[in-house]
């Protein structure tokens, strides 16, 4: 069970249930993204893929993406340590709370519980957020190593939800930006809402989720009028 990290309400206040997709709806870590890939081809005397072909891509499991990107999938997880490695070096500096993302949490815990369902791993994540101080508004964090299939597949949403106790009949919603994040809920049986600040497919989102908004401040609104 996942250390409950901050109970400003009891419980029986927050009667709904919210989970956020991490990169693209609460940061913005695309320099240090896009850094740690040309660090992992640079390893490997390998040109790096433009940057708009790694962006659209963001959300996925790093192994999947540098396959996606023309890497040889048995040597993907090669890539994925040099990634990695450069990575923690950098994440806290060159990452980015998105705008009004802090306001939507504080407002989103008065009515629900929060979890971060996310692809990348746990520890960054968790580090990311502390860093941000915004730790605090969540029961639960699930990220890539916690799981066996990460999104689009349900499995990362379902153990988010049964750690937060979710209940036939909860209004619940997946706020993420990418279909993913979209499929995933679909497959869980949740609501969803597609946020266009981050690396998603804008007609995609329209075309699949439950709702499309702006920002997660403006998700949030809409599931508190729920």
């Amino acid at each position: 069970m996942a250390e409950t990290t901050y109970q400003l309400k009891a419980d029986q206040m927050r009667t709904k249930i919210i989970l956020f997709d991490l990169d693209g709806t609460l940061i913005d870590s695309t320099e240090a993204i896009l850094e740690s890939f040309a660090t992992a081809y640079a390893k490997f005397d390998i040109a790096v893929p433009a940057d708009e072909s790694i962006k659209p891509l963001i959300g996925l499991p790093l192994e999947t993406m540098f396959i996606k990107l023309g890497v040889d999938e048995a040597k993907a997880m090669d890539y994925v340590t040099a990634y990695k490695e450069h990575y923690r070096t950098i994440h806290t500096q060159k990452t980015v709370l998105l705008p009004e993302v802090e306001e939507a949490l504080k407002i989103a815990h008065e009515c629900a519980r929060l979890g971060v369902v996310t692809t990348k791993t746990g520890k960054y994540s968790r580090e990311l957020l502390e860093h941000f101080d915004i730790m605090k508004y969540f029961d639960v964090l699930i990220g890539s190593e916690d799981v066996t299939n990460p999104k689009p597949h349900p499995e990362p949403i379902i153990k988010a939800l049964n750690e937060l106790r979710y209940s036939h009949g909860t209004v619940t919603y997946m706020i993420g930006d990418t279909i993913s994040d979209i499929l995933a809920a679909q497959e869980a049986g949740i609501a969803s809402i597609g946020v266009l600040c981050g690396y998603g497919n804008p007609d995609e989102l329209e075309e699949d989720a439950d709702f499309v908004s702006k920002n997660a401040y403006d998700a949030v609104k809409i599931v508190g009028n729920i």
